[in-house]
């Protein structure tokens, strides 16, 4: 892992696979980090000839943490935007889409094939979308087009967004337990982790970074974004979208809205899968982003940003 500066902040990277081979970028979710799962992902993509690029998202895990933009208003942010009006956020999505391009200017990497998990998803929209010269294809996995109308969560997801449990330093048996059955409540019902392995997690986030901050302004640039669909309109890269059939926090419409509204795209919805990337679809979807990889024309792609 390394740091690099990237439009202004300081981001953690890692990279896996050959330098010279093509690149993947792949974008976390809302306040994950880097960690032995996502690094398994990558391993599964790297396995498959690309090179892969991941990194802490700002306010997240070992990047720069914005300390002095304070905690949102949250409310205030919900009361604006259905007001109609801009909510005071202390950066937006574009904000983190910048930041990853950011990334692949700090590595010299000219065009990357982009993915991204639910806010991950959203981020990598809007590379796609505002920096098509770098964009080689998108994969948006668990996310959404930003149209208000779409369904809402169920109320048992909602909570999980919500609340993120006891404060881990006075209570760290209740924090994992919490963690535990967030991730259940929200994860994929065909495919649900181990009880042993979901406190596994929630143990190495906390020891590895706790910012409940970040995680908070992360929540408030999502609340405050624009419907993005007709900026999903101009995408021009080869675009597929993967949801999960049973996701109760970002819902299957979101899924299909997503790729309807992005030319040419090609929607997977997988039975059984919930708001995560369980292991056992580590490799069906490592096999997807790779043959998503094989539609896009790489002539020329090198390891030069552009000028």
């Amino acid at each position: 892992m390394t740091q690099v500066r990237a439009n202004g902040v300081h981001l953690e990277v890692e990279c896996l696979g050959d330098e010279a081979a093509q690149p993947v970028l792949l974008i976390m979710g809302l306040g994950r980090q880097l960690n032995p799962w996502s690094h398994a992902f990558a391993e599964k993509l790297a396995a498959r000839g690309y090179r892969v690029i991941q990194f802490d998202n700002r306010d997240v895990g070992l990047s720069e943490k914005l300390d002095r933009a304070g905690s949102p208003d949250i409310e205030a942010i919900r009361k604006c935007v259905a007001a109609g009006r801009r909510p005071p956020v202390a950066y937006g999505l574009d904000d983190m889409a910048a930041d990853a391009v950011g990334v692949l200017d700090a590595l010299g990497v000219a065009r990357a094939h982009v993915a991204g998990a639910s806010m991950g998803g959203m981020i990598a929209q809007l590379v796609a979308a505002d920096h098509p010269e770098r964009t080689l294809t998108l994969t948006s996995i668990n996310s959404t087009s930003g149209n208000p109308r779409l369904p809402g969560a169920t109320d048992e997801a909602l909570a999980v967004v919500n609340s993120r449990g006891p404060d881990p330093k006075v209570d760290l048996e209740g924090f994992l337990d919490h963690a535990a059955a967030s991730a259940r409540a929200v994860g994929s019902p065909l495919y649900s982790a181990e009880e042993a392995e979901l406190r596994a997690r929630a143990l190495h986030g906390f020891r590895r970074c706790h910012y409940p901050l970040g995680y908070a302004r992360q929540y408030a640039a999502i609340l405050a974004a624009p419907d993005r669909r007709p900026k999903l309109k101009t995408i021009k890269a080869p675009t597929l979208v993967i949801h999960g059939a049973e996701n109760p926090l970002v819902r299957v419409e979101a899924g299909r809205d997503t790729a309807a509204n992005i030319p040419d795209a090609e929607l997977m919805i997988i039975p059984g899968m919930g708001h995560d990337v369980p292991v056992p679809l580590h490799d069906r979807l490592a096999d997807a982003i790779a043959r998503l990889a094989r539609r896009a024309k790489v002539e020329g792609v090198g390891l030069s940003a552009p000028a």
